[in-house]
């Protein structure tokens, strides 16, 4: 994502430009748009005519739309947006206060505006805004995905992308394969038909051109894991090694990327599996997937030992922040980016306020977690919170509290 103009005030005010230019940008944005938000971006209306003889005719005419956001609809597999809401200015086609759906496009700008009203009723560029926008614009539009994985079985692939923030779905092939028969070769064709089928929607999806004469052949090759039960794994990396070696002498850039782990099954719910075997592990060590995964599994392994160092659901680590248990020394603040999507924005200002108080008034680490990804689904499961403790905390009886 590029960010063209930003004229944020130093009360929380003000708008920025931004261009998308990769299909990740549009998870950026809709983290970054609020309900209520003032959004401009360009937009295709079809007006209808009436002639004098009564006959009508309709056509698409391209606006400048200002809207004030009321919802928003992600479909990640597509990396579409579609942000509905009321237009704010009139134009000879539009009317103040009809509604319209802006959908944002790559290589489009759109202006986003938050307003800090003196009643209270917005809540700006807070925080949480804040680092969202420099994690949108980091690297200068430049993010890929950190790593494929091609979880399979027989007849059944998944091509999933791993990126900074979310996993995507990018493909789903599925075919019919002989059963493997004795003295039979219809099992061993169904396969390779499998196999090349799977192997060039791999290579369409990563955009990966196989010609020797490309520029591109110098660019760095992500790690691309296969993963399957029993032996398919193994027999679709022989698979593209054959290719490489025979007919597509350009897939030579792609072997060594290639990783071959165990997973229980082709579908994707293995795919937690996958990522948590020390191959794998040793790959991503450096990436902001391998992070957050290893933050989980440290946090997880203090609630088995029952140390007292970890806490987690809202009433229980706002308490450990008030006792100043999520400080300077260790202390982590774990939050799904989750809790701050809501529309309540008493309730964002709540999880905003806890986040500025543990990073700038008690010292201690904050991490927010992508809900797309494997780990912040597990933060969610714990009900999108948690922390890790500077002291032992036994936990106080919120319930009678409460009564």
């Amino acid at each position: 994502m590029r960010c063209i103009k930003n004229k944020i005030e130093h009360n929380g005010s003000g708008a920025v430009t931004l261009c998308p230019d990769e299909p990740e940008d549009m998870w950026h944005a809709y983290n970054l748009i609020r309900p209520g938000d003032i959004l401009r971006a360009s937009a295709i209306r079809r007006v209808t005519t009436v002639q004098d003889t009564g006959s009508t005719s309709s056509s698409r005419v391209h606006l400048n739309l200002v809207i004030r956001v009321k919802n928003l609809d992600f479909d990640p597999q597509s990396s579409q947006l579609h942000v509905s809401g009321q237009i704010m200015n009139e134009t000879p086609h539009t009317k103040i206060g009809q509604f319209h759906t802006l959908d944002l496009e790559l290589n489009r700008n759109f202006t986003l505006e938050k307003e800090v009203g003196s009643d209270g009723e917005g809540v700006g560029w807070d925080s949480i805004a804040i680092e969202s926008l420099k994690d949108a614009v980091d690297e200068g539009g430049k993010r890929r995905a950190e790593a494929v994985a091609v979880v399979m079985q027989e007849g059944l692939a998944h091509i999933c992308f791993i990126g900074q923030f979310q996993t995507i779905l990018k493909q789903k092939i599925e075919m019919s394969v002989p059963r493997k028969r004795q003295g039979g070769g219809d099992h061993d064709k169904g396969m390779s038909k499998f196999f090349k089928v799977t192997l060039e929607t791999l290579l369409r999806q990563m955009e990966f051109n196989t010609s020797l004469t490309s520029g591109a052949n110098n660019e760095a090759v992500r790690p691309v894991l296969l993963a399957s039960p029993g032996f398919v794994a193994s027999g679709f990396q022989k698979y593209i090694q054959s290719e490489a070696s025979t007919t597509t002498p350009g897939l030579k850039r792609l072997l060594p990327s290639l990783v071959v782990v165990h997973s229980a099954s082709g579908y994707t719910n293995s795919l937690s599996e996958v990522l948590q075997s020390p191959a794998v592990k040793t790959i991503l060590a450096d990436t902001k997937y391998a992070r957050e995964t290893k933050l989980m599994d440290d946090f997880l392994e203090q609630l088995r030992k029952e140390t007292n160092k970890a806490t987690y659901g809202p009433r229980e680590v706002e308490h450990a922040v008030e006792q100043g248990a999520v400080g300077r020394g260790g202390g982590v603040l774990i939050v799904s980016n989750r809790l701050f999507r809501s529309q309540d924005i008493a309730e964002r200002k709540r999880w905003v306020s806890l986040v500025d108080r543990v990073r700038d008034v008690e010292g201690g680490d904050v991490r927010i977690l992508s809900s797309d990804h494997e780990s912040g689904k597990r933060l969610e499961g714990l009900g999108g919170i948690a922390a890790l403790l500077t002291f032992p905390l036994i936990e106080p009886d919120l319930d009678s509290d409460a009564e």
